[in-house]
């Protein structure tokens, strides 16, 4: 049975079955893992998660966001697609400055994801872009912005 934790038009993770399926020696800490955010499903490489590590990693993010941890829009009057095509450009060009505003770095299952995170005024803003190398060609240069909800002081 999968359980869904969010809204997919905004940001949502499913965690689904064990895997492998039983009557292997699953002790359930692998799982089926899909993850969504602005309506786009996300997990379309690898959906494999250690669930162990998976949650780790989220809680991580989870308490960063809870501190308003997120440094503010880097390019104040562009897009939240532009925003990110800039910081990606950056981050494949081997600059360090796109880092400050990584997100969602959960392990091998948003391998093929970049997410980054900024604050515009009181709203977090989430956009998200697949690597170059993503087996899909159509997603390559498609970006992903979550709804932004607004951070409470």
């Amino acid at each position: 049975m999968t359980r869904r934790f969010g809204d997919r038009a905004r940001l949502a993770v499913e965690v689904g079955e064990v895997w492998p399926p039983p009557p292997a020696l699953a002790t359930g800490d692998l799982r089926t893992v899909d993850l969504w955010a602005g309506g786009t499903w996300l997990t379309t490489f690898d959906n494999t998660a250690y669930v162990p590590s998976f949650t780790h990693y989220i809680r991580i993010d989870a308490e960063q966001v809870r501190r308003r941890d997120i440094r503010p829009c880097p390019f104040p009057g562009h897009s939240p697609e532009e925003v990110c095509r800039l910081l990606y450009a950056e981050l494949v060009g081997e600059s360090d400055f796109p880092w400050q505003f990584r997100l969602m770095d959960w392990g091998p299952t948003t391998d093929d994801v970049t997410c980054f995170a900024y604050l515009n005024g009181d709203e977090l803003v989430l956009t998200l872009v697949r690597r170059e190398d993503n087996p899909s060609p159509e997603d390559q240069a498609k970006v992903v912005v979550a709804k932004s909800w607004r951070m409470s002081s």
